[in-house]
């Protein structure tokens, strides 16, 4: 059963955003959530002028909590599961703007974006083996093949709960700042994108997404770089700057 409001679409000055909005429930994800946010997805997606997403939630605690708890062992499906590998896989650059903490679920939130610039005391605590938990597949492969090993069994083996410094030591966070400076930090990655060739942008963060996951090829690389290079874009912009 959903409580409180359901996530919130803003689309404005070339970004999306999603919001998060139950703070006083630690911005938990309820069961009807992933369809809703899959719903924002689609549209964003029919949004030619969107050229950055962004994910954040309301309050100063907490960014996200996970899937409700009370559900985890009642409602298997894949929802939830989806929900995360859209966003992982949207063709335009995602941020996370961590408010406040992440835990459970919510940690892979974060980690299915691009970017995740936090906010300066910020943790990550990841519960699945106190509750006897596997976690899913998808959650899996990606803090092992964004964080590596290593962070990846802290994280899921101990139980333990990391402090926003060691965040972004392991490459969790992208960039640490304090609070007062997010929403200004943000700003600067939706301008600097909006800057820039959106097809080159689009076509680079899918050929890194597939060298990640050891899905690549030189011969599609080449194909890349070398259509870029006939474009009549990339002409222009040429021209522009040899013209400066």
């Amino acid at each position: 059963m959903t409580s409180g409001h359901a996530p919130h679409l803003e689309i404005a000055e070339h970004a999306a955003t999603i919001t998060l909005r139950r703070p006083g429930q630690h911005n938990r994800i309820d069961p009807d959530d992933p369809a809703a946010i899959m719903d924002h997805i689609a549209t964003i997606r029919a949004t030619p002028s969107v050229r950055l997403l962004v994910l954040t939630a309301e309050g100063e605690r907490t960014f996200c909590s996970g899937y409700t708890l009370g559900q985890i062992g009642t409602r298997l499906d894949r929802s939830l599961e989806d929900m995360l590998d859209a966003i992982e896989s949207l063709e335009i650059p995602t941020l996370c703007a961590l408010n406040g903490s992440a835990y459970g679920g919510g940690t892979d939130l974060a980690l299915a974006c691009d970017f995740r610039i936090g906010v300066r005391g910020c943790r990550l605590f990841m519960p699945a083996a106190r509750f006897g938990l596997h976690y899913y597949p998808g959650g899996l492969r990606r803090f092992v093949t964004r964080l590596g090993c290593s962070a990846a069994k802290k994280i899921f083996l101990t139980g333990m709960t990391l402090e926003s410094e060691e965040l972004l030591r392991t490459g969790f966070l992208t960039e640490l700042v304090e609070r007062e400076a997010l929403l200004t930090r943000v700003a600067e990655y939706r301008d600097s994108i909006a800057l820039c060739e959106a097809q080159a942008v689009r076509s680079m963060k899918a050929h890194i997404n597939a060298i990640s996951a050891g899905e690549w090829d030189e011969a599609s690389g080449r194909a890349a770089y070398e259509a870029s290079l006939r474009s009549r874009e990339t002409e222009r912009r040429l021209a522009e700057l040899a013209a400066r």
